[in-house]
């Protein structure tokens, strides 16, 4: 972390998980443990059902509620969609965009995660935007280009004064749900790499500032090492950010001095 040029960022993703009760339940549990803030920002991105549950649940815990996704089309008919003003209205302030989860299950590219960017900025809120290499692409040698060409191709058309309101979330597809994690040094070389690349596109005052994340099971165990990577700007937490007591040793990790 490098809290001199940028902010740290704890974001959770519930993915499919916890219904509107659960999300009550969970704000009462961890209102108990819940740390002072220090320089850590928390959010949780929950399903999109349970928004207006968790707004009001963690309203005043200094907790931020984020989407999971969304479409890059203001209005329309798109059934079963949910468009960034919808989001922007429920009082959203980040919403993930290109989990390896929405690529592999539900067709997204490059292109269409562009596209998210681009109406998630203009709406006002920022993005998280995931991007990360398969293990057969890490095996093959080509991590560094492939992810380039993930960042390069999400931030197309994005002016540099948005993009210091855009989160970029390194998960490395052969860590998400597997219980393998990256070892410290190879995730800071992988969200190194990332800022270089932001480097070639914006220069370097715009790229110290913007936060990069990890996000490949990153959880209370091996957060504080990941952290003290000068690259990790916090994580995008998946399974324990389902547990009040795992999700605060997370936030109280990236809260050391």
């Amino acid at each position: 972390m490098n809290r001199r040029y940028r902010k740290t960022v704890i974001a959770g993703n519930w993915k499919m998980n916890m219904t509107a009760s659960e999300t009550k339940k969970f704000a009462e549990d961890i209102r108990k443990i819940m740390p002072r803030a220090k320089w850590c920002e928390t959010l949780l991105c929950v399903p999109a059902c349970n928004i207006p549950v968790a707004s009001k649940a963690f309203k005043d815990l200094r907790i931020s509620v984020g989407a999971e996704n969304v479409y890059f089309e203001e209005k329309g008919a798109y059934t079963g969609e949910v468009s960034a003003e919808m989001l922007k209205d429920l009082a959203v302030k980040y919403v993930i965009i290109g989990h390896s989860e929405r690529r592999q299950y539900f067709g997204e590219t490059d292109q269409t995660v562009n596209k998210k960017v681009h109406a998630v900025l203009n709406a006002g809120m920022s993005p998280i935007i995931c991007v990360g290499e398969s293990l057969e692409q890490r095996e093959t040698g080509i991590t560094n280009e492939w992810i380039a060409l993930q960042v390069k191709s999400a931030l197309f058309g994005v002016p540099a004064d948005k993009l210091r309101r855009c989160i970029i979330a390194y998960e490395p597809i052969w860590a998400i749900g597997t219980g393998k994690t990256a070892t410290a040094e190879q995730a800071g070389e992988v969200c190194s790499n990332i800022r270089a690349t932001i480097r070639s596109l914006y220069g370097a005052r715009v790229a110290r500032s913007v936060t990069i994340q990890y996000g490949g099971s990153m959880n209370e165990k091996n957060a504080a090492e990941l952290l003290a990577q000068p690259d990790i700007d916090g994580g995008l937490i998946g399974g324990a950010s389902l547990v009040p007591e795992k999700f605060v040793e997370i936030i109280n990790a990236a809260n050391q001095e």
